[in-house]
């Protein structure tokens, strides 16, 4: 009997394909890359036409051995690994390490783990797709040229084990754009008015908001016009001007791809990205689950297509109809719109492998998180095939002494696919709907009036969630990069996580202001997301990759010999303080290490002591009047704070200064280019000329 070989990336997928396959089938797993570029060496060589140097990784030697064993036992040989680029690289990689050329050797790829699948997937071989690896390999060596040749000034200039990226560094510098827009934000008083009103025989009243007067809309900008829009409602009557009823259509949500199910499993799941797609691998290559054996339960995890496949379309829409009827069926499938333009569409959306694998049907055989997860994916797949949501809408307008309030409320009127899912953003429609039988006769009472002052807000920090979200609309990175680009930005400190928002640490604002100033292009958004671009036209064979390669190099290499002599006139000394140390007398130095700067001993390695550094920004504590210096929180973010604490709790997340508020005698803290009262029921604002 024949003999046959697949090989697939890991070993977990090895149990679940075997069990489809007959005794005439071996499976085993190359555990990802066999081969790469020496890490000692940049990898190709420019001077060669950047032909590119592989290597066996280390220790994967036995591993090798034992696949060219049953290599030579083989009569055919299917290379399973992914069906993206890296599962591309790996199979061409695979052909060389283990000699293959002259040996039957098919290239197969599937996008869920199931039986069906897998054996469609044998009977529809290909050759390797030279495209798909090139694409990789221009991607591997771009990233290559920016970290080995960026890194060693970071080292030079900050300190050893520090890293630059080509997708790393742009979202460094997207995180720290984002927190000094969030540091020079400027608060701007307005105030809200809203109208309460009782109907005769309503449970609950009436709440209309101010819209302006007769002649159109007007803002409150401060106290001076509220008090103007009151004095002008003294003694009014209230009478409905204008009711307007019509339906809204919500619009079902698109199957997850990658980027999609990592923000939602952080909203509703409270995942991490790194947790999220350490889950969905589980889930997609196989969990054992009771009566149905070791099963993949969701289809490949990595993709920013939309598309459904056919039969997958059709196993929804019977499912969709036998359960929920046929009114619940979608008259046009979601997933059936545009993609965007975007690479990797020759996938599926994420979905669940086996529609009628159930998630409470299967919760005792999968963890308390796989669960979740895969109830998250299967609600979402589904709704994204049923019937869009209707909603019966009300909108009023509200008149009193030539002053108009407008009220709004909506309804469910048919609840389509939110039968089963709702976005963590949308709230279920629970409440009472005092609008919905009001009409221009209907009697209004006053009940009062809700006068409210606010302060316009910054835009919020960072999540992981928020920051993938952007990359992906920037077209920076790709599904694959993601996770392990944010879980570098932590790895290395240059960011941190405080609950689920991302700050930017001193050493990563150190490292992001190298990059800006000497690399500017690198960390330019634009020109990252058209290198993607670039590499999709790989992909797709109307780019010839060595091409992008070429032209990126020269710059790069300019911009580096650049650095290098600018770079190289900054000498950083460690600076001596007047701090005493405790063990040997000597006076402690500054040193920088990766959580910022802290005081040590000049008699390193004979003395070890160390203590925290506490930089005085040379103005008083407002409560005690010591020093105030920069402090860090535990997670690493910057906030100055008083020398004498514990004594003293003075803190504040902007930097202090000596000046008075003029209104108030509060001291003022810098805003950006401004100075503001650190009072938040003043809040005055001062221009400051800053050199």
């Amino acid at each position: 009997m024949a003999k046959n070989l697949v090989i697939v990336e890991s070993p977990a997928k090895v149990h679940t394909i075997k069990k489809f396959l007959g005794s005439n089938y071996e499976v085993m797993a190359s555990q990802g890359h066999v081969r790469d570029m020496p890490k000692s060496q940049l990898g190709f060589d420019p001077e060669n036409d950047f032909e590119p140097k592989y290597i066996t990784i280390r220790g994967k030697g036995e591993l090798l051995a034992a696949l060219r064993k049953e290599v030579k036992k083989a009569d055919k040989i299917y290379l399973a690994t992914d069906p993206d680029r890296e599962g591309e690289a790996i199979s061409w990689h695979l052909t060389y390490a283990l000699n293959l050329e002259g040996k039957k050797v098919y290239r197969i790829t599937f996008n869920e783990i199931t039986k069906t699948a897998v054996k469609n997937a044998l009977k529809n071989p290909r050759e390797i797709d030279m495209d798909l690896v090139d694409a990789q390999q221009a991607r591997r060596m771009l990233d290559r040229m920016v970290g080995y040749k960026i890194s060693p000034l970071l080292w030079a200039k900050v300190k050893r084990g520090l890293s630059a990226g080509r997708v790393q560094s742009v979202a460094l510098r997207i995180i720290c754009d984002r927190e000094n827009e969030i540091e020079s934000f400027i608060p701007q008083e307005y105030y809200t008015l809203d109208l309460l009103l009782d109907t005769k025989g309503g449970k609950k009243p009436i709440v209309a908001k101010y819209y302006g007067d007769i002649s159109g809309k007007k803002e409150i900008s401060d106290k001076e016009s509220l008090d103007a829009i009151m004095a002008g409602l003294k003694g009014a009557k209230y009478s409905v001007s204008a009711v307007k009823k019509g339906t809204r259509e919500k619009k079902a949500p698109l199957p997850f791809t990658t980027s999609t199910m990592q923000q939602e499993a952080s909203k509703a799941l409270n995942f991490s990205i790194q947790k999220t797609m350490s889950v969905a691998q589980q889930l997609y290559e196989g969990v054992t689950v009771k009566g149905y054996g070791t099963i993949g339960l969701i289809t490949y995890l990595r993709t920013d297509s939309t598309r459904v496949s056919d039969e997958a379309r059709a196993a929804a829409e019977e499912f969709i109809n036998g359960n929920y009827g046929q009114e619940y069926l979608s008259a046009a499938s979601a997933s059936s719109k545009k993609n965007g333009g975007k690479v990797q569409d020759a996938h599926e959306a994420i979905r669940p492998a086996d529609l009628n694998i159930i998630p409470a049907e299967v919760k005792d055989s999968l963890t308390r998180d796989q669960y979740r997860l895969y109830q998250l994916i299967w609600k979402r797949f589904m709704a994204s095939q049923m019937a869009n949501a209707m909603y019966d809408t009300i909108s009023v307008n509200i008149k009193g002494n030539n002053q108009v309030f407008t009220a709004s409320d909506s309804s469910i009127k048919f609840d389509g696919f939110m039968m089963i899912y709702v976005d963590s953003d949308d709230e279920e429609d629970s409440k009472v709907h005092p609008l919905a039988s009001i009409s221009e006769d209907t009697e209004l009472i006053f009940n009062s009036f809700d006068e409210k002052q606010h302060f316009t807000q910054p835009l919020p920090h960072f999540t992981e969630a928020s920051l993938v979200k952007t990359l992906e609309e920037q077209g920076i990175g790709r599904p694959s990069t993601y996770s392990p680009t944010i879980t570098t930005l932590l790895k290395r400190h240059y960011i941190t996580k405080e609950a689920k928002n991302l700050f930017v640490t001193e050493l990563g604002e150190v490292v992001n202001q190298i990059m800006v100033d000497s690399f500017p292009t690198i960390v330019n958004e634009k020109f990252t997301a058209n290198l993607e671009a670039l590499l999709d036209g790989v992909e797709e064979g109307s780019v010839e990759w060595k091409s992008v390669v070429k032209n990126f190099y020269p710059d790069l290499e300019s911009a580096v010999e650049i650095a290098e002599q600018e770079l190289a006139k900054v000498e950083i000394h460690d600076e001596v303080t007047d701090v005493i140390c405790d063990n040997c007398g000597r006076n402690m130095v500054i040193k920088f290490g990766p959580h910022g700067k802290f005081l040590a001993c000049p008699g390193f390695p004979e003395c070890k002591n160390t203590k925290p550094f506490l930089e005085k920004i040379g103005v008083p504590c407002p409560k005690c009047g010591g020093d105030v210096v920069i402090r860090k929180s535990q997670k690493g973010r910057k906030f100055f704070g008083c020398a004498n604490h514990p004594e003293c709790d003075f803190i504040s997340w902007s930097r202090p200064t000596t000046e008075k508020c003029p209104k108030c005698g509060t001291y003022m803290v810098e805003k950006g280019s401004k100075l503001v009262c650190a009072n938040d029921e003043c809040r005055f604002v001062e221009n400051v000329n800053k050199n």
